[in-house]
């Protein structure tokens, strides 16, 4: 309160000093409309002062509106009556230090991933049921120039960060510079987190080829920037440097063993309802071996998209497909792995999905050994915080062994959570 009274005693200071320099100038001014418009400015001028005292001031708390739960089952019920302050006769202001306090604090979401599987493999067993993954995020917008994200996988096993990164989106010549851990940018499917595919698990190819689950996601830093292209073609090249830790796929030994990844993405509208995005990737870096063994990785994507406009939210067509080689420095010789898979996904209704995918890959370490399979998927979602997947797999391994299982899928989403890359 001392902070209004003193703010009073300024502002009737300031219009005794106004109206005295206006009595001093009224010899002078050639015309009586002149004085009253600046005074008028004046006023106007120490009226926005007199607010900002006003939002300033600490605000009343809301227990001290309902001493007792009576008074607050009341308070519910009965309107509270609008009061105003006693000198100036003005509506209080609330929420003006809550609303600065809400700019510092992050977008939190919990996105939760449970899985049932029914079924015989008995090469890659799963479990009836499991709690597959609960993915919190944290993410803001730091100031004008940088955001960040993070996000941590909290399984049954234990909790991991998934991605932890600082965006730079300012930079001079277009350039967006991330710096954490995270996604490496090689393909299509490796940068997804779990929540975001359209099946319940990953093409055999990715988890032959490139890590599985986890994937190509290590700490480094990576440097994106759109490209001069001809009009119509949106072309955006990303190269990154990485430590060298990514699951299965590159290790590093020594501080110099280092990994490097590079992409080149093409986009294209071909209808007002159609657009085909292309993809070309490459990565190295040094295996389990150690550091004088090597892994090159070759990946081209392809994804074909179909959404009327008029019908958007009725039907649409996503059409993917992935190829990956794999060149991997061993003993007693080295080994050159291939692997793939194409899928399509059709939108039946407003809530109804239905799909089908094809795979086959090599094994990484041994280029004779080759598995394929195929999946139909069937996805409903209640509204956009919660989905149902069901998806029947075959999977014929090479040693002989053919598996056929049934996984249900129910993911729900607390909070808000930023959109992932288009």
């Amino acid at each position: 309160m001392r902070s209004i009274r003193a703010g009073r005693a300024t502002v009737v200071l300031l219009i005794a000093l106004t109206t005295a320099n206006i009595g001093f100038a009224q010899t002078a001014a050639s015309s009586q409309e002149d004085r009253i418009k600046a005074l008028e400015e004046r006023i106007i001028a120490l009226e926005g002062q007199v607010r900002m005292l006003h939002q300033q001031a600490p605000a009343a708390t809301p227990a001290a509106l309902a001493p007792n739960a009576e008074a607050a089952g009341a308070a519910l019920v009965a309107p509270a009556p609008v009061t105003t302050t006693e000198a100036t006769g003005q509506l209080p202001t609330f929420g003006g230090n809550t609303a600065a306090a809400k700019a510092l604090n992050p977008d939190i979401s919990v996105i939760g991933d449970f899985i049932g599987s029914a079924g015989h493999n008995p090469l890659n067993p799963t479990p009836a049921f499991q709690m597959h993954e609960s993915e919190v995020g944290f993410q803001a917008i730091l100031d004008p120039y940088a955001r960040g994200d993070f996000f941590i996988s909290f399984g049954e096993q234990g909790v991991n960060l998934e991605e932890g990164y600082i965006t730079l989106t300012s930079l001079p010549a277009g350039f967006v510079v991330k710096g954490g851990k995270m996604r490496a940018a090689f393909g299509k499917v490796n940068t997804l987190h779990n929540h975001v595919l359209p099946w319940v698990d990953r093409p055999l190819v990715t988890n032959s080829l490139v890590g599985g689950e986890d994937g190509i996601n290590d700490a480094g830093i990576s440097v994106t920037r759109i490209l001069p292209a001809p009009k119509g073609l949106f072309l955006e090249g990303t190269a990154q440097v990485f430590r060298g830790d990514s699951a299965d796929v590159f290790k590093s030994t020594v501080k110099n063993d280092v990994s490097v990844i590079g992409h080149l993405r093409g986009y294209r509208d071909l209808t007002e309802s159609t657009n085909l995005d292309i993809g070309v990737s490459y990565a190295r870096g040094h295996n389990d071996l150690g550091s004088q063994f090597l892994t090159n990785l070759y990946g081209v994507d392809a994804t074909l998209r179909w959404k009327p406009l008029r019908r958007a939210i009725y039907h649409s067509f996503v059409g993917r497909t992935e190829f990956i080689w794999s060149d991997r420095q061993q003993l007693p010789s080295r080994a050159n792995s291939f692997g793939f898979y194409t899928s399509a996904d059709y939108q039946l209704g407003r809530r109804w999905f239905v799909g089908g995918r094809f795979d086959r890959s090599d094994r990484s370490r041994n280029a004779s050994l080759t598995d394929d399979g195929g999946s139909l998927v069937l996805t409903y979602w209640p509204s956009e915080f919660s989905q149902i997947r069901g998806q029947y797999r075959i999977t014929n391994f090479a040693e002989g062994i053919k598996s056929n299982e049934f996984l249900m899928q129910l993911q729900f989403s607390l909070g808000a959570h930023g959109a992932h890359p288009f």
